[in-house]
């Protein structure tokens, strides 16, 4: 009996030893290196690709017979004229600093507050996050859809790469980070966009097959997310058609090109939402096939936000080939800019180069792995599923009340369950410009007025939206905007009104 005793315990001990031994990836240090620059050069080099095509085509493919500029000069040129264009890149790099200075266990507020006072410029859910930060909305609520229509857009999706370039191996790490990060600026979709990408580098350091690392890091997003719904799509139409990319576009643009709540988007061809980005990212990948120019080419000739899409798609695939394997042809004209700060950071590629290996090493350390004299030890983590959150659930588009410039008021009655008006402030006075911060009340039904305020500095300013309200009880509504400091040289222009309703 004690035989028997022994041997099970023997058997449970070797079945768990091998389980271990099955969960555990040894790269050495050399490789592991290379891979993390091969990621954050690779990510660069797309955004410069995509950098002269961003938004020229909305709602449909950039030609064949446009060629997309390509030469040795043109990363220079785009970071020493154009340097808001790697918002891609320098987003990731004010959280790196962040962790640097403060260690993993920074908290998401502390993350939030150092950028939103960050000194390069922002749009959409990251500028509405900035703008509810610096009023006392800190995260999540800054992130969250009720506080910010751009929720679903494409922003923490392209700035979530440092996830899980720091977390090798380990996808449920990168999760972590991601939750913490992401929803500074996203809720919903948004934040599933960043979520993916975040767990696609991860697991592009264990699996060199791009199939099968896109299906893998779905797993993360729950399957009855819209966001999992639409990149299920893409790996469905490649599996049934593996070389024609045009035909996966269309079956997107024709099932998938709506936006629920971006201002510039939701009347317009224009669409940053981050499912729909996303599923152009999977193009680039999957119908690239490891190709480093055709995965870039075919994601950026999706159009739309066309330098974020290939800076994802290449930065994934840029982890798979590692840094030395980047053709000269893209990776000649990065190493021209590879000891140039970006934008608003005190960092250059060359120094996250070694920051972000750092961080690397030290997040296996924690994670249970072990980092030896030229070996590294990884335990691999398992894909686990995020919790379910959708934006707008429930909610469709009925209709859009016409714009007006607004000079002392604005008023109009609408039957639904939540409105979004759409607007911008302008003035030509340089100092107006600067510091003034016009104020509004906003009263629903007669309701107590809320204060509204937003700066006309760009910097700090809404993005394109005067005031919004959603899951107000279906029905009639009425709505009043009151400019209580009205100026002259100020003008306000409402674009249109969007109403919201229930589906029934």
């Amino acid at each position: 009996m004690n035989k028997i005793i022994c041997m099970i315990s023997f058997l449970v001990f070797f079945s768990s030893f091998s389980e271990n031994r099955k969960n555990e990836m040894k790269i050495s240090k050399t490789e592991l290196q290379n891979k993390i620059k091969g990621g954050w050069a690779a990510q660069t080099i797309g955004c410069s690709y995509g950098g002269e095509t961003e938004f020229g085509w909305k709602g449909k493919m950039i030609p064949d017979n446009y060629a997309i500029p390509w030469n040795d000069s043109i990363m220079y040129r785009l970071f020493t004229t154009k340097g808001g264009l790697y918002d891609d890149v320098y987003m990731d790099l004010i959280f790196v600093d962040m962790f640097e200075k403060h260690g993993f266990d920074v908290s998401a507020k502390e993350l939030g507050n150092a950028f939103a006072h960050a000194d390069f410029l922002l749009w959409h859910a990251n500028q509405l996050a900035r703008y509810n930060i610096l009023r006392g909305i800190n995260p999540p609520e800054s992130g969250n859809w009720m506080n910010n229509p751009h929720a679903d857009c494409i922003d923490y999706q392209i700035e979530s790469d440092f996830a899980g370039l720091m977390s090798p191996g380990m996808p449920e790490t990168s999760c972590r980070i991601s939750d913490k990060v992401g929803h500074i600026m996203n809720s919903g979709d948004g934040y599933y966009g960043g979520v993916f990408v975040g767990v696609l580098y991860s697991l592009a350091f264990t699996n060199n097959d791009i199939h099968y690392i896109i299906k893998e890091a779905l797993k993360a997003i729950p399957e009855k997310s819209s966001f999992h719904r639409c990149i299920n799509d893409v790996v469905d139409f490649y599996e049934k058609n593996p070389s024609d990319w045009k035909a996966a576009w269309k079956m997107l643009d024709e099932k998938w090109d709506n936006d629920m709540a971006c201002s510039e988007g939701l009347y317009d061809d224009f669409n940053i939402d981050a499912k729909l980005n996303s599923a152009y990212c999977m193009i680039g990948l999957l119908y690239g096939n490891g190709d480093f120019g055709k995965t870039m080419e075919f994601a950026t000739r999706c159009g739309q936000d066309s330098d974020c899409n290939p800076a994802t798609a290449a930065g994934i695939l840029g982890v798979i080939l590692g840094y030395d394997a980047i053709p000269d042809k893209f990776l000649k004209p990065c190493k021209l800019v590879e000891n140039k700060n970006f934008d608003g950071v005190d960092m250059s590629l060359n120094k996250v180069y070694q920051i972000g290996y750092k961080h690397a090493l030290a997040m296996i350390k924690q994670n249970g792995g072990t980092v030896e004299k030229d070996v590294v030890v990884i335990k691999v983590q398992p894909v686990k599923t995020v919790p379910y959150e959708q934006n707008f659930e429930g909610m469709r588009l009925a209709g859009k009340i016409a714009g007006q410039k607004i000079t002392s008021g604005y008023t109009f009655d609408f039957e639904g369950n939540g409105f979004l008006i759409m607007g911008n402030g302008e003035t030509a006075n340089e100092k107006l410009r600067n510091d003034f911060v016009v104020q509004f009340e906003l009263s629903v039904d007669n309701n107590a007025p809320e204060i509204m305020a937003f700066p006309l500095n760009y910097k700090f300013k809404l993005h394109r939206e005067l005031a919004w309200k959603y899951l107000l009880p279906e029905g009639k509504h009425q709505v009043k905007l009151e400019w209580k400091n009205p100026n002259k040289e100020v003008t306000i222009d409402c674009r249109g009104t969007a109403i919201y309703t229930t589906i029934k």
